[in-house]
């Protein structure tokens, strides 16, 4: 299925300890503010370093002033993603270079990509953090069990989970729209977008329509100006 996120089924009687999420609708709001920069994350990592270790490269923005300080300069590389950002790359292990004896060395000066990481956004969405390279986020997710106290929640996690699979089946365009492809990219664009899904006038709706929708949520939630 190449980058097409695949969708995951929590075991409640697996191998997966069940990790407690938090209130659905208080992550959502929350992880919803970070995307827009309005506030951070606070993520119950335990001992958990599956970011750290999964071949992940980290952008540095030029505001991670401190994070720069103590990265060695030779781990940093220009990023391709955005002028004036650096790419800290991962070692040949997969694992992050300022990783020493399993835990973070310049952790109250990581890059804010490190601070903003959450991976309970792949359980939100209902789909893996990625390949067997991701093997230990993966256990992590289908560990995560966000509780869910109104109906309103639960109809909101549900619309979630259908924007994911609905921009990861039209991946390739079918739509006639670009979507992200990777895992990330599918989890957060439905966080951004999941209202569409909610929306009554958007039952029966063709994937263009749909697809059409979703990027036009997606430019009101990064207040984009339109096209």
């Amino acid at each position: 299925m190449g980058n097409e996120a695949s969708m995951i089924v929590h075991d409640t009687a697996g191998s997966a300890e069940a990790i407690a999420a938090g209130p659905f609708g208080e992550w959502l709001a929350r992880a919803r503010a970070a995307l827009r920069g309005d506030a951070g994350v606070d993520v119950p990592c335990g001992d958990c370093t599956g970011c750290c270790t999964s071949g992940y490269s980290v952008q540095v923005r030029q505001t991670d002033i401190r994070a720069v300080a103590v990265i060695p300069a030779e781990r940093l590389a220009e990023s391709s993603f955005a002028a004036g950002q650096k790419t800290m790359l991962a070692c040949a292990d997969g694992s992050c270079p300022m990783l020493e004896s399993g835990r973070c060395s310049i952790y109250s000066s990581r890059p804010q990509t490190c601070l903003d990481y959450d991976c309970r956004v792949f359980a939100a969405a209902g789909i893996e953090a990625g390949d067997a390279t991701k093997a230990v986020i993966n256990r992590r997710v289908r560990a995560w069990r966000f509780s869910q106290s109104t109906a309103e929640e639960e109809r909101t996690h549900d619309a979630v989970r259908k924007a994911a699979a609905f921009i990861g089946r039209i991946g390739d365009g079918s739509a006639g729209v670009r979507v992200p492809t990777s895992p990330m990219g599918i989890a957060v664009l439905a966080i951004k977008v999941f209202e569409v899904f909610l929306d009554p006038a958007m039952a029966g709706a063709s994937d263009r329509t749909l697809g059409q929708a979703v990027v036009e949520s997606a430019r009101r939630f990064d207040r984009l100006p339109a096209p």
